[in-house]
C-alpha cells in the first residue's frame, strides 16, 4: 500500500510519502478507480483534506483500500457505500441522491440517459423496495437491510466494479 501511494507522488516527494497528500487527480489514475462511475465521490468520502480538494493522506489511502478489501465486513462496505451514494451528505438518500446515483450508473449521454418518466418509475421502485418506514427516503439502516439481502454486494465490494 505504501509503495502504491508513494508512486502517485512526484519523484522528489516520495521519500517522505507518509507526510504528503496525493492530489485527487493522481488518485483517479489508479486502475481500480479509473472506470468507476463513483470515482469522484469515493475520493470525496475518503479524503480528510481541510482544503476540500479531495486529496488523500497515506491514512486516507489506507482507509480506502481497507474498505474495498475482501476482508472488510459487509457492514463497513455498506456504511461507506451509503456515504458515497449520499451526494449531499445529509445522512439520507432522497430522490435527488437516487437520481444522481442512477445517472452515475447509466451515464449522462443522450443514448443512456433515462427519460424523466423512466427515472421517476425507477426511483419509485427503489423506494418501494428499500424505504421501510415509508418516509420517502432511505436511511443507513434501511440501506444496510437491503444490502444484507444481496450476497453480491459484499462479494464485489459495494461500489467497486
Amino acid at each position: 500500500a505504501y509503495k502504491r501511494f508513494s508512486e502517485l507522488l512526484p519523484k522528489e516527494e516520495r521519500e517522505n510519502a507518509c507526510s504528503r497528500r496525493v492530489p485527487k487527480s493522481h488518485i483517479l489514475t489508479l486502475p481500480e478507480l479509473r472506470a468507476n462511475p463513483f470515482q469522484h465521490r469515493i475520493c470525496h468520502v475518503f479524503s480528510t483534506s481541510e482544503a476540500g480538494d479531495d486529496s488523500m493522506s497515506f491514512e486516507d489511502f489506507l482507509d480506502m483500500l481497507s474498505v474495498f478489501s475482501d476482508s472488510a465486513t459487509s457492514d463497513i462496505k455498506s456504511h461507506y457505500a451509503f456515504r458515497i451514494f449520499d451526494f449531499d451528505g445529509d445522512g439520507i438518500l432522497d430522490r435527488r441522491d437516487l437520481e444522481q446515483l442512477v445517472n452515475c450508473l447509466t451515464g449522462q449521454s443522450e443514448e443512456s440517459r433515462l427519460s424523466s418518466m423512466e427515472m421517476e418509475q425507477l426511483i419509485e421502485n427503489i423506494l418501494e423496495e428499500s424505504d421501510i418506514d415509508k418516509d420517502g427516503t432511505i436511511n443507513l439502516s434501511e440501506f444496510q437491510h437491503v444490502v444484507s439481502r444481496s450476497p453480491d454486494f459484499a462479494r464485489c465490494g459495494g461500489v467497486q466494479q
